[in-house]
């Protein structure tokens, strides 16, 4: 599916934010360093994501949030599916 015209692939979903729950230990860098995208459960401080589907501006800090989390608990999947 193409992205509608003066849409980026990037806005249109062709990254997808995935948090895999049971790997994260609450170190929080995400949410350091991609606020916009990232929070932490109260309860527990697992990596909740705001957005699964970061804006082109937006991938810069959701590709570094995946490489600073200390459990690589975070990946950046291409396309909407996870």
């Amino acid at each position: 599916m193409e992205a509608p015209e003066g849409v980026t692939a990037q806005e249109h979903g062709a990254a997808r934010i995935v948090v895999d729950e049971p790997r994260c230990i609450g170190a929080g860098q995400c949410v350091m360093v991609a606020p916009d995208l990232f929070d932490q459960r109260d309860e527990d401080g697992i990596a909740v994501v705001l957005r699964d589907e970061p804006r082109s501006d937006e991938l810069p800090a959701a590709r570094e949030a995946a490489a600073l989390c200390p459990a690589a608990a975070i990946r950046l999947v291409r396309g909407s599916g996870a």
